[in-house]
């Protein structure tokens, strides 16, 4: 193929670039989804309390396979392997989705390796289960419309803002949580975020590595311990520990099944619905970037292979310790910013992601991230999932019956799932697929009333 300027090339999915052209607009890619991507397994080693001590390394190594693996799943998706692969410009990462119902199973199954081995082993099923959704996607997709993943994603964004507020004072599980300097030090990334976020896709990482050298000036002019009621020496929790990053070496291969897997039912069935409702939220990502970067409606091969990528790629990043792979809808919104849809340009990305994940020194910077600096993020990117949610909502007309089903599906399915405690003395079954996350009964009463309730003359 002739090559073309950056111009006409930029636009096009298999248009023929220079690495020169092509580098700087993958970096962009990578510099918008880099932190996302590691966010969710930041906060679940965190809550199974793998992220320090005995398992520092645990967590490095994770890390560095979440890049890897990011970068492995995003070119199948460019390129595709048979019938896995849309060979849609997607960018795929670690999704922060699953973050509320992993923290309901770790609540469930008491923490530790044992729950992060569930978590593995419920997202090796869930991913095949995903996969298999993708072959017969399109006689299912009348089951998910606008008003229903909608609710779904703004009842996901509603259970992660207490996530990003915990890690915004510190971690809860802190001796210093909530102290002044820990939410001076969230304040003050959040406040930067604000600031880069109308100039620049990499706003959320400009934050972050601000967050860093506060945290660093930090530790100069405050002191880094502090005392206990008890009379128990601690250190703070925004102190960086670079011992971490020194003891880390430069080049190592991700490991496979870091984690011993775990098949237990009651992390099985809340997953098993998560991935009933990721399969939706890809499908709106591959329409929203084929719409907004290419002008025309996916196909249905495009959806069904996109889909079941998403399906193979979470079981393929479970194998390798790592939460499931997911469409980033970060990248989605850059797509459809820029119309950059260039295949080479985003595989560009996809293989600096790859050689990032052979850096384990790389992880275990990543890993002595202070919880404020992480919170002071988190707060923005998970309340930009309820805009997101509404948005989905609004889509469409608002009519009585959409009505209905967003106020029945939040207040019933969120509200019993956001207090656990009613379900005390319901069948097992039941408190198993609820757990203690909102987002699964949200979703199963969205999907139930939306075939049951009477559609009106508008709506057929």
């Amino acid at each position: 193929m002739k090559e073309v300027k950056l111009e006409e090339a930029a636009y096009q999915f298999d248009g023929k670039m220079s690495l020169r052209q092509a580098i700087p607009l993958g970096l962009q890619h990578v510099c918008a989804m880099f932190v996302g991507n590691l966010t969710p397994l930041l906060i679940i080693t965190s809550a199974c309390g793998i992220a320090g001590g005995e398992f520092a390394d645990l967590q490095v190594t994770l890390l560095q396979s979440a890049m890897f693996v990011a970068g492995v799943v995003t070119l199948v998706q460019l390129f595709t392997v048979g019938p896995v692969g849309g060979g849609v410009p997607i960018i795929m990462g670690t999704s922060s989705g699953f973050i509320g119902v992993f923290n309901s199973v770790v609540g469930s199954m008491g923490g530790g390796v044992l729950a992060y081995g569930a978590i593995m082993g419920a997202s090796i099923i869930g991913g095949i289960f995903e996969s298999v959704l993708g072959f017969f996607l399109k006689p299912l997709r009348k089951f998910f419309p606008p008003v229903v993943t909608g609710t779904v994603v703004l009842s996901i964004g509603l259970s992660l803002i207490s996530v990003g507020i915990n890690s915004f004072g510190g971690g809860n599980s802190a001796k210093d949580f909530g102290s002044v300097e820990n939410l001076l030090l969230a304040l003050f990334v959040l406040v930067v975020i604000l600031i880069f976020k109308h100039w620049t896709s990499s706003a959320i990482l400009i934050g972050i590595l601000a967050g860093y050298v506060a945290a660093f000036v930090m530790g100069f002019v405050l002191p880094t311990t502090g005392v206990t009621a008890d009379g128990v020496e601690y250190t703070k929790a925004w102190v960086l520990n670079w011992d971490k990053v020194a003891q880390a070496s430069w080049f190592a291969i991700p490991k496979l099944v870091p984690v011993k897997i775990v098949f237990d039912m009651r992390a099985i069935l809340p997953v098993l619905i998560m991935f009933i409702v990721t399969a939706v939220e890809t499908v709106g990502d591959i329409s929203g970037v084929m719409e907004g970067g290419m002008n025309r409606e996916p196909t249905d091969k495009e959806l069904s292979g996109g889909v079941i990528c998403d399906g193979l790629g979470s079981t393929f990043a479970a194998l390798f310790g790592v939460l499931p792979n997911t469409s980033f809808s970060q990248n989605v919104g850059l797509v459809a910013m820029t119309k950059v849809v260039n295949r080479m340009a985003l595989a560009s990305g996809a293989v600096f992601l790859i050689l990032c994940g052979l850096i384990p020194k790389l992880g275990a910077l990543i890993s002595i991230m202070p919880q404020a600096v992480l919170g002071g993020a988190a707060v923005m990117m998970f309340s930009s999932i309820v805009v997101s949610g509404i948005q989905r909502i609004t889509k469409e007309q608002m009519t009585p019956r959409h009505l209905t089903i967003v106020s029945v599906a939040l207040g019933v399915g969120y509200g019993m799932g956001a207090n656990s405690g009613i379900l005390a003395n319901a069948p097992q079954a039941l408190q198993l697929i609820c757990g203690e996350s909102g987002i699964v009964p949200a979703a199963f009463v969205a999907i139930l009333l939306n075939v049951l309730l009477p559609k009106n003359d508008q709506e057929l």
